[in-house]
């Protein structure tokens, strides 16, 4: 089974998320900040990490940047769900290598599900 690790604060998203995708049969893992993020990605090693920019303790350029120093963490696919639409952000976020770049108010879950599908060959 693929393992999709979400790290994202806010709960109400993160519920809905782990719903919809563990209903498409992926094992969901969950991080509410950028470190503890960090910590479950080096560890559980998941198939795709959907990561959030804004967050408490180590937002998530940081957690990026310091997860593409790892040598696994340089090739696992990131989609990035964001409030955030600013240019600077999108740009650094494609430096480190970022599937997918999805500002939270223009997409549907079934959009992110079908980006997840595709990446991971379902």
């Amino acid at each position: 089974m693929k393992k999709v690790l979400i790290i994202e604060d806010e709960p109400s998203l993160v519920a809905i998320l782990t719903e919809k995708i563990t209903s498409e049969g992926f094992e969901v893992l969950k991080a509410g900040d950028g470190k503890e993020g960090l910590d479950k990605a080096l560890l559980g090693h998941p198939d795709l990490i959907l990561l959030d920019i804004i967050m408490p303790k180590m937002d998530g350029v940081t957690m990026l940047t310091k997860l593409r120093e790892d040598e696994w963490g340089k090739k696992v696919p990131v989609v990035i769900l964001t409030n955030l639409s600013d240019d600077d952000m999108v740009s650094k976020s494609i430096q480190n290598g970022v599937f997918d770049y999805l500002v939270k108010a223009d997409w549907k879950i079934e959009d992110l599900i079908d980006i997840i599908k595709r990446k991971l060959g379902e």
